[in-house]
């Protein structure tokens, strides 16, 4: 097993401060699901970070923000960033924001639990970028990391960091595979601040020698229940074993299980702990539609759900699926574009930029996707494949509804799916509208909407690509994601 090279070198002779706790206020060793801290932060010489409304304790433990209004800058947000926000129209911070921020901005650890969609990557952007503000960055030795699951998710928590950072004079850049190194290896040697990075193609950087993570003073674990699903935790823990133990560290999460556990036990410190919603419950604005068909009505009662004039995400649960189920929507009058791990980089970016624009209101999708797309005003999700497990369903169905919207969940089974797709529900506390329909029901036809119109010409909409040919790796980061990072002894 190979070890990530540590590299002490060029390591600042000054550290950020880690803020301590507020007298009395009680540690939280290992926290667990639904516990809240509510702690304010201690006053910093010189007057720090002012002093926030206090959040009351909601009834069943978890945070609650006080009920009074409250703005960014009353929790201490810096003036360029406040007005980096009121230029983009965000003025009052969501719970999880109004719940992390004052210990955040603090300096201490933050153990932050919300479902998707809830304001996540705000709570730890603003504090990623007031803190390194005063500092100096070396060459290929950023000061802030923000380590993420998936390229989509690595490229909207970019485009959430990089107005903020240019604010405050700082740099921010992203790291993934899938694409050529040499932009990222030219970033890193210019001096980049913040580096927002999937695990197995910056450990594939550190083992070239092109990055360093000695310098490190703040570093995040966004969607970490995402890490452990995808077999990625292995490298979280070498890439923050490579950081200094005395930086501040930030985890994210919509879920805090066993796996999870072990990151916060090995890397927070006395973390302040905040929930601001239920690890299980789906949001309240939700309607959530089971409807069975036969499986020769599958394709034409997703395409008559797809069809109207909403703007619609359909989940598949393979690669071969999504790309199929895009070809038949096509052909049954509802152009979509698709997302998934057969295509390459570019085309990934083009599809999902233009179901953000609207230029396509059908995006087809696997469940890389369902941690990697913020997209506001998606109004149906649409299971064409009913997930495996239960958090899928809520990950996927968290595309909608977000920030208090409203929005319509389907789930489209076959009679022989209805058993798992009962303890499915079950698991994930959603009670469903249940009905058996055809492509010509009425109540498709009003969940659908009305039929949206053909504007443009096809050649406008996203193109699909052959799927991309594995190749194999050549080099000394070749290892990064296969013999070092997957458990087996390298010869």
């Amino acid at each position: 097993m190979t070890a990530l090279p540590i590299d002490q070198t060029h390591a600042r002779r000054r550290r950020r401060s880690r803020g301590k706790p507020a007298a009395g206020t009680p540690r939280t060793g290992q926290p667990s699901t639904g516990q809240a801290s509510n702690s304010q932060p201690s006053p910093t010489p010189g007057g720090g970070v002012p002093a926030a409304p206090a959040p009351q304790s909601a009834p069943d433990g978890l945070s609650e923000v006080a009920t009074f209004s409250t703005t960014f800058a009353d929790f201490g947000v810096p003036a360029p960033l406040v007005n980096v926000l009121t230029g983009t129209g965000i003025r009052t911070p969501f719970p999880i924001q109004a719940a992390t921020l004052p210990d955040a901005l603090a300096g201490r650890d933050i153990l932050g639990r919300g479902r998707t969609g809830s304001g996540k990557t705000l709570g730890f952007a603003l504090p990623l970028v007031a803190g390194l503000a005063d500092g100096h960055t070396l060459a290929c030795h950023p000061r802030g990391l923000v380590l993420v699951p998936t390229r989509e998710l690595a490229s909207q928590v970019h485009a959430v960091i990089a107005p903020l950072a240019a604010a405050m004079n700082l740099t921010a850049t992203t790291i993934f595979g899938g694409i050529g190194q040499n932009a990222q290896v030219t970033a890193l040697r210019n001096r980049v601040d913040i580096v927002v990075a999937c695990p197995g193609r910056l450990a594939d950087l550190i083992e070239q020698g092109h990055c360093h993570l000695s310098d490190v003073e703040i570093s995040v674990v966004d969607e970490a229940d995402h890490m452990a699903d995808l077999g990625f935790l292995p490298v979280v823990r070498r890439l923050m074993e490579a950081t200094p133990p005395e930086g501040q560290r930030m985890l994210f999460s919509a879920t805090l299980d066993k796996a999870v556990d072990v990151l916060v036990r090995r890397f927070l410190s006395d973390p302040a702990v905040h929930s601001v919603d239920s690890a299980a419950a789906a949001p309240a604005a939700m309607v959530h539609h089971l409807l069975t068909v036969s499986p020769g009505d599958r394709v034409n009662v997703v395409a008559a759900l797809a069809g109207g004039d909403n703007r619609s995400l359909v989940f598949t649960r393979t690669k071969h699926g999504a790309q199929k189920l895009t070809r038949q929507l096509t052909v049954a009058g509802v152009p979509a574009a698709e997302l998934h791990g057969n295509l390459r980089q570019g085309a990934r970016e083009r599809n999902l930029a233009s179901f953000a624009s609207g230029a396509a209101r059908v995006l087809v999708a696997t469940d890389i996707a369902a941690r990697g797309i913020h997209v506001d005003g998606i109004d149906l999700v649409i299971h064409a494949d009913p997930p495996t497990e239960h958090k899928a369903y809520l990950h996927r169905s968290g595309r909608t509804a977000r920030a208090g919207a409203a929005g319509v969940v389907i789930t489209v089974q076959t009679p022989a799916q209805a058993g798992d797709v009962r303890v499915l529900m079950r698991q994930a506390g959603v009670a469903p509208l249940t009905a058996n329909v055809s492509p010509g029901s009425a109540l498709v036809r009003s969940i659908a909407g009305p039929r949206a119109s053909r504007t443009g010409s096809a050649a406008a909409l996203p193109a699909r690509e052959a799927p991309a040919v594995a190749r194999p790796g050549t080099g000394s980061g070749a290892v990064a994601m296969s013999a070092g990072y997957r458990g087996r002894r390298r010869r």
